[in-house]
């Protein structure tokens, strides 16, 4: 059984090129320094001193930079090359984290935090770009996942690590980290990776693309809706949950670290298989992004079942799973309808539904939590679930028609 499974998994990393090895290698390391976020809250409120109003409104401007940086980094992407944009905007956030430590003025960190995420946002539809020039297009889920894979892996390592850096160091132990191996990561992509434009092969499968307009691709634009409301979901991983686990449950940055360790930890283990897997079967991509909206739902209304601490494992087991099934299947969805010569506009909206969620997410998440206390976040979160499960089976029914 160990052995089968071993075969399993080896398997399933097998066809995949050289410089899609060397991209995760570089998102690994680029992740695993990620540690700040995880962390962010709760340094903005316990060391910083800001109220979870205030709290609020920076995760939120937080996310306005990244969504501004999401739209300027698709067209970059389309007018300069993936390569180009992913160099400069880790170099360059690399810098900007490092400088985020001395600022301690809530107006001061919030004009930071915009401009630090509007550099840094701007390589993740460049990022999307080179994957699919870097991959065979029969293999781009899995190239997908593998990537995730890095990333799921950094965050498993960022979390504990940074969990130790403030016990032994302090906060701004973490802003240092982050921003030196933003650094590191860029100076290995320079070093091992060679630009490189489209295939043939994959223009060919570009042109058969319809519609080639994003504007006409009614589709498209349902999907990301549904994406929004999944990330609004899965962002309360890392600003109010973090919170609920020190409030609530009195948990140490370090055992918070521990159990978001978790999350990282059963992706890496589980979900290239289940990539693999799933790929070679005939579930449709829709379904399995439903499958994962309703783990999302019930991991959040599980939290208000009981006060158990076990409960905590539980809901973290369940929005795992529920990760692995939606978000390597959204990532494949957009980058399928991107044609040739728009991947950057495509893959920018796509990120951009990402970065709109991180501005209504942790705004609305504190509020609610303010006036109305936890349980009532969790129910929201769970509802909202809900809401796009029900999305999917409209946008399944406007694929069937096309």
């Amino acid at each position: 059984m160990l052995q089968s499974t071993f075969y399993a998994y080896k398997n399933s990393f097998r066809g995949l090129s050289k410089e899609v090895w060397w991209l995760a290698l570089i998102t690994f390391i680029n992740r695993a320094g990620t540690m700040v976020l995880p962390f962010l809250t709760l340094y903005l409120n316990k060391h910083l001193h800001f109220t979870l109003g205030e709290v609020g409104w920076i995760m939120s401007i937080f996310g306005v930079g990244s969504l501004v940086g999401s739209y300027l980094g698709g067209k970059l992407t389309d007018k300069i090359g993936f390569y180009q944009v992913m160099f400069w905007s880790l170099f360059l956030s690399g810098l900007m984290l490092i400088g985020l430590q001395f600022i301690t003025s809530f107006w001061g960190f919030s004009i930071g935090i915009f401009l630090t995420m509007l550099i840094a946002d701007t390589f993740r539809p460049a990022m999307f770009v080179a994957v699919k020039a870097y991959s065979k297009p029969e293999n781009q889920t899995r190239t997908l996942t593998l990537v995730r894979l890095a990333i799921n892996l950094g965050f498993t390592i960022g979390p504990f690590l940074g969990g130790i850096i403030i016990a032994l160091i302090s906060y701004k132990g973490l802003f240092w980290v982050d921003g030196l191996t933003c650094i590191i990561a860029i100076l290995v992509f320079r070093r091992v990776l060679k630009n490189k434009s489209l295939s043939k092969k994959q223009e060919l499968l570009d042109d058969e693309i319809i519609p080639t307009s994003v504007l006409k691709d009614r589709p498209f634009w349902v999907f990301l809706v549904i994406v929004f409301i999944m990330a609004v979901i899965f962002f309360q991983l890392f600003t109010t949950l973090p919170i609920f686990y020190r409030d609530i449950y009195n948990l140490t940055e370090l055992q918070i670290g521990l159990l978001m360790a978790l999350n990282g930890g059963i992706i890496f283990i589980f979900e290239m298989p289940l990539i693999h897997k799933l790929e070679r079967s005939s579930i449709e991509r829709v379904r399995l992004i439903m499958i994962g909206l309703l783990l999302f739902s019930i991991s959040f209304l599980l939290l208000i079942t009981t006060q158990w601490i076990g409960i905590l494992i539980i809901s973290m087991l369940v929005i795992s799973f529920g990760e692995m099934l939606g978000f390597p299947f959204t990532n494949s969805f957009a980058i399928s309808r991107a044609p040739k010569g728009k991947e950057g506009k495509f893959m920018a909206l796509y990120t951009m539904a990402f970065s709109l969620a991180h501005i209504f997410s942790a705004k609305f998440g504190m509020l609610i939590i303010d006036l109305y206390g936890f349980n009532s976040n969790w129910f929201l979160m769970g509802f909202l679930g809900l809401i796009a499960v029900i999305l999917t089976f409209w946008l399944k029914k406007l694929i069937s028609v096309e």
